[in-house]
């Protein structure tokens, strides 16, 4: 599906290496506060942060009335659930998938909940087996590089003009 074709009724995004460039478990521990704006601590320490560019990202696909939600297969959903509070992402997403399970599941459940179909939904993952498994579905996806996420990657994969 070309992206131009339909406007997406739906944007999701993975966390781990999507919106954030660590896995929560693997990378951190439980529980988390906030140390700045967009900084957390964990429990051993360790400061962490989401991609640069991640607030300016949403703020805009919300800004231009698109909905947005999170498919992730973290295993520590409470850490999952935290992290999005502290770095001031909770209220961007509409609807929220985070368990530990296939992503095909995830987007079933999406398209139970929204009743807009696979081929309006856009997805963003790092990950190429999450990937591959939703485009299955009809899901029009985009590979995060491991750079991590950027304004730019997101606004010519989903054909927006960047001055808006």
């Amino acid at each position: 599906m070309d992206i131009s074709s339909k406007t997406p009724k739906i944007i999701v995004f993975d966390l781990d290496r999507t919106l954030w460039p660590f896995q929560v478990d693997k990378d951190t521990t439980n529980p988390f506060r906030r140390t700045e704006k967009n900084t957390v601590e964990d429990a051993s320490g360790k400061l962490v942060s989401t991609f640069p560019q991640v607030f300016d990202i949403l703020y805009d696909l919300i800004s231009r009335g698109f909905v947005l939600g999170v498919a992730s297969r973290i295993e520590d959903i409470m850490g999952a659930y935290q992290l999005l509070e502290l770095f001031n992402l909770n209220s961007f997403f509409t609807y929220k998938e985070i368990y530990p399970t296939s992503k095909i599941l995830h987007f079933k459940e999406l398209h139970r909940k929204t009743g807009f179909p696979y081929e309006t939904m856009v997805f963003f993952d790092d990950d190429e087996r999450n990937i591959k498994a939703v485009q299955q579905l009809g899901v029009q996806t985009f590979q995060v590089s491991k750079d991590g996420i950027d304004k730019k990657f997101v606004l010519q994969s989903l054909n927006l003009d960047s001055s808006h």
